[in-house]
């Protein structure tokens, strides 16, 4: 079998691999490695998207029939079990003659999940914990669409240190400095949806574009999700995004995430206002928070959050800080919320 040394540097190959596939869309970035008893790579696949060979299956199709029996398949993802627009991979597997397989992460899909257990019942040695964290991280996102059925939920706001979000005449352009504004950005880019209520869509008139440094569109532009009642101008620079708006209501936050999972959308950033933002925090939907301070103070009313339905300290929403950065003057402080303590 092969070495505990070949399995996670194959591993590691794996993930670089998973990379090369899609980021967005309902499928997860997978890659596979394929060693032979001795630990000599064999063949190695990854995951296009939607509707074409999944890794496993990938990797096999690069090998002749045949020369897979007893090796190993180091997979990022635990090999799927259902019929979809492709084959179930535990099966594939298991036809190739493959003797073991390890994989970093479980897979939590109501109907793709149970890979391991078919391959156990056919005779397959099956390990996992190997990379467990770097893969987690890689496809976050579509773990939490899987689990939960709803998109992954970033809530980013800029603010000044005393927390106002606008000046008292709701100017708000700009609190923050252009390197925290380039990196809203990029992470406009890799979100699949980024939603704004109509307060802000009208007060603001934003183009929720993802931009570079010089004003021109990035490759990846994020679904435009307007919440709220109130209808939007003709001329609006919302109405002239690449993909055309989303509006919906916003009386069913639950129902908007579970809408746009069905869109093929698995990460969606939300940039407010203050009214959206609570609305999302009070019901329990945000994932990630990205909180860019601004070493200025504004004063006033105009808070970043409203009210989130904490009425005594006792009902706090802790967090997590995950990360804190320094971007040119500002910071960004990332944070997830707090595991529950049972008393």
């Amino acid at each position: 079998m092969a070495e505990a040394a070949s399995i996670e540097n194959a591993m590691h190959r794996a993930l670089d691999l998973a990379t090369r596939g899609p980021a967005t869309g309902v499928n997860p970035q997978v890659g596979c490695v394929i060693l032979s008893p001795d630990g000599t790579p064999l063949a190695e696949g990854w995951h296009r998207g939607a509707g074409t060979p999944h890794a496993e299956v990938d990797a096999l199709a690069k090998l002749p029939a045949g020369a897979a029996r007893g090796a190993t398949a180091v997979v990022t993802l635990e090999p799927c079990n259902h019929t979809g627009r492709t084959g179930p991979c535990a099966v594939a597997l298991i036809d190739a003659g493959i003797a073991r397989v390890v994989y970093a992460v479980a897979d939590p899909g109501e109907h793709s999940a149970g890979g391991a257990d078919r391959l156990r019942a056919a005779g397959v040695a099956v390990e996992t914990g190997v990379l467990t964290d770097a893969a987690t991280h890689l496809i976050e996102d579509w773990l939490v669409a899987a689990r939960l059925g709803r998109p992954f939920v970033t809530l980013k706001w800029a603010s000044s240190l005393d927390g106002r979000a606008a000046a008292a005449d709701g100017s708000s352009q700009w609190i923050t400095g252009p390197a925290a504004r380039a990196d809203v950005h990029r992470r406009r880019a890799a979100a699949g949806a980024i939603v704004v209520g109509t307060g802000t869509a009208l007060a603001d008139d934003p183009a929720l574009t993802a931009r570079d440094d010089t004003g021109g569109l990035l490759p990846t532009q994020p679904l435009p999700v307007v919440v709220g009642r109130r209808a939007l101008p003709a001329g609006a620079q919302l109405r002239r995004h690449p993909l055309a708006p989303l509006f919906h209501p916003g009386d069913d936050l639950p129902g908007l995430l579970r809408d746009l999972r069905e869109r093929g959308i698995r990460r969606v950033f939300i940039e407010g206002g203050p009214t959206l933002a609570s609305a999302f925090v009070a019901a329990g939907l945000v994932d990630e928070y990205l909180v860019y301070l601004a070493p200025t103070l504004l004063g006033g009313g105009r808070l970043a959050l409203g009210d989130i339905g904490v009425t005594t300290i006792g009902e706090q929403r802790r967090l997590q800080l995950a990360a804190v950065d320094r971007l040119g003057d500002d910071l960004l402080l990332t944070a997830r919320p707090a595991p529950k303590v049972e008393h």
